[in-house]
């Protein structure tokens, strides 16, 4: 290979357009680790910076709103809303924490790999959030150390993204930039051996060196006074319901498993004979308990009501400007030890009180019969434009909105199945992936799997922005001749190095730069350079690549460099030497796995060291 004029061209001096991109670059990782702007504030001030300066031109600049990774990445929170929406991700959790038993061991084997091919096709960060409560319930009741069992799941979803192409944005970032250096593009499933391993790797590490981890119990956080799960309603079976007649636990399974039924009211009287076998008829009215969620699908079902909007309210107005609010009662408060049929609520207020939730102690069995403690918060239904009122009432503490999101349960099956066909489309090649995903993402909302706002709502615009910010850069890099002549000053030091060691220079760079940048940034910055590295070496590209992507996403070195990580970091009681200590040695297992089965993929290396041959 003629290293002799690579070198003469490196030692020549920087041309105009590579010195300013650098200043350019410098400002811009000045910003992203200071974080004195949002990402995707940064992100634009970087593009605007490289049409200003004439290193872009304005097409070249906005490329990457349209490209194929804003486009994936956007559809793909959708699709994770449509989940969540419909409970199926929730059911998921809670199976989990079923099957994880009782020792310590067993849950780690069973949540790891359930984590991890949920984080396959959804957003990690959602996967990690949604896990979160679950498993603190689920190491109060076992009365395990939290600490023992949230890095491990934050871990797995971490890795987890590795199993397909359109869980990160890095890989997704990867293939754009693969088709752009003439190379093939990767397809959904082209790195999924690689992360099948690597997920296989982290549960026997983390089996291994469990006596690593701390134990600590944390904190849980179901215990929020914003997400609550007891709340006590009464809900009213409506004329021509479509429950009318319909046995108790179909109503039961659509609802889930947070919802509890205490008491069974027909023509006013309490039936202790009725049971889940038993049908439901216009008129019953159900004492139940039921979590924030399923009051609110309770709220929106046609065939249901809340049983004090059906009798009170109608006294308040247009039900379409009417919401639900929560307050809590004050001590002192003038309410304390009057019942709610007292309170007339409706009447001084323009509210109905819907629910209640109460930290302990029993209820009335009607909760018009039950009397106001301190502490206990009410769910109300009315006029925001009265609220005004309430919040300035000295007998509440607070007047905060409803956190519960209604779930449409009973499309569960249906989003299964869209999603199932979105990814067969993209893989099979039969769309291409971009617009397989954004027809999936449609198809979720056109089916009202998930509702139009909340689908714009689960798009993270801040990673979209940011995505398409950064597409860009690497643009730029490329064409200033900024990353060849860094490609080349890496040749020159590993220039006689073994494939495998080039390789894993690339993840080791990607798994530092990943800690102060966004995995999406690090690809975007060092995939170029990546490329002009395996063109100078006289190898193809896709290897180099991925490597890179790969350790911009799976370096688990710090609590900084995932978001899933800063979810855990508190709830868990983690230090920074945490991560470090469990993740260092993690870290070196995976880039060389990852190295060699790369070189094993694309560059026909073996797939056994030759000692176990």
């Amino acid at each position: 290979m003629p290293h002799n004029a690579g070198d003469a061209r490196a030692e020549a001096p920087m041309a105009y357009p590579q010195i300013l991109f650098l200043l350019i670059l410098a400002g811009g990782l000045y910003l992203f680790v200071s974080e004195r702007l949002r990402v995707d504030v940064t992100a634009m001030l970087l593009l605007l910076a490289l049409v200003l300066t004439g290193l872009l031109d304005p097409e070249q600049a906005l490329s990457g709103f349209a490209s194929e990774p804003a486009i994936i990445v956007a559809a793909v929170f959708v699709l994770s809303g449509a989940l969540a929406a419909t409970g199926i991700t929730e059911r998921i959790g809670q199976w989990i924490g079923r099957a994880a038993g009782r020792s310590e061991a067993r849950a780690i084997a069973v949540v790891m790999p359930a984590v991890a091919a949920l984080a396959a096709f959804t957003h990690h960060v959602m996967v990690t959030a949604m896990m979160l409560p679950i498993l603190l319930r689920y190491a109060r009741e076992r009365r395990l150390p939290a600490s023992r069992l949230l890095m491990p799941m934050s871990l797995a979803a971490s890795l987890g993204t590795t199993l397909t192409l359109v869980s990160a944005p890095a890989f997704l970032l990867a293939s754009d930039l693969l088709q752009r250096s003439g190379s093939p593009g990767l397809g959904i499933f082209s790195i999924t051996p690689i992360g099948v391993t690597l997920v296989a790797v982290g549960i026997v590490y983390m089996q291994l060196a469990r006596w690593l981890l701390p134990r600590r119990s944390g904190a849980h956080g179901e215990e929020d006074y914003l997400r609550l799960e007891r709340y006590h309603t009464e809900l009213l079976v409506v004329e021509g319901s479509r429950w009318s007649t319909r046995p108790l636990a179909e109503l039961q399974k659509a609802l889930g498993a947070r919802f509890h039924l205490h008491g069974w009211l027909r023509d006013g009287r309490r039936r202790d004979d009725l049971g889940p076998a038993s049908p439901l008829l216009a008129g019953d009215v159900l004492l139940v308990q039921a979590a924030a969620d399923e009051l609110m699908s309770l709220h929106d079902d046609p065939g249901l009501d809340l049983n004090a909007i059906s009798r009170y309210g109608g006294k308040l107005g247009d039900g379409n400007q009417l919401q639900l609010v929560q307050a809590v009662v004050a001590p002192g408060s003038e309410f304390l030890g009057r019942s709610i049929r007292e309170l007339d609520f409706s009447r001084q207020f323009d509210a109905v009180i819907v629910g209640l939730w109460r930290r302990e102690g029993d209820l009335a069995q009607r909760l018009s019969d039950a009397r106001l403690r301190e502490g206990d918060v009410l769910v109300l239904w009315g006029q925001p434009a009265h609220f005004s009122d309430l919040a300035a009432h000295h007998g509440f503490l607070m007047l905060v909105p409803f956190a519960g999101e209604a779930k449409h349960r009973p499309r569960a099956p249906l989003a299964l199945v869209i999603l199932g066909l979105t990814i067969l489309a993209a893989a099979s090649d039969w769309l291409p992936a971009a617009l397989a995903f954004l027809l999936g993402a449609v198809a979720m909302v056109v089916s009202r799997c998930v509702d139009i706002g909340r689908a714009y709502r689960e798009i993270d615009v801040r990673i979209f922005v940011m995505i398409a910010g950064v597409i860009p850069l690497g643009i730029a890099m490329e064409q200033t001749g900024t990353a060849d002549l860094l490609a080349r000053g890496l040749l020159r030091v590993v220039a006689d190095w073994p494939t495998l060691g080039v390789l894993l220079v690339l993840f080791s760079a990607a798994a530092l730069l990943t800690q102060i940048l966004s995995d999406s940034a690090t690809t975007v910055l060092l995939g170029p350079i990546a490329v002009s590295l395996a063109a100078s070496l006289g190898l193809p590209p896709t290897p180099f690549v991925v490597v890179t992507a790969l350790g911009a996403v799976v370096a688990f070195l710090t609590p900084i460099g995932h978001h899933g990580n800063l979810l855990i970091l508190g709830p868990g009681q983690y230090r920074f030497g945490d991560f470090l200590r469990i993740g260092l040695p993690l870290t070196v297992l995976i880039a060389l796995v990852s190295a060699w089965l790369a070189q094993w993929l694309w560059l026909g290396g073996a797939l056994l060291p030759a000692f176990a041959g």
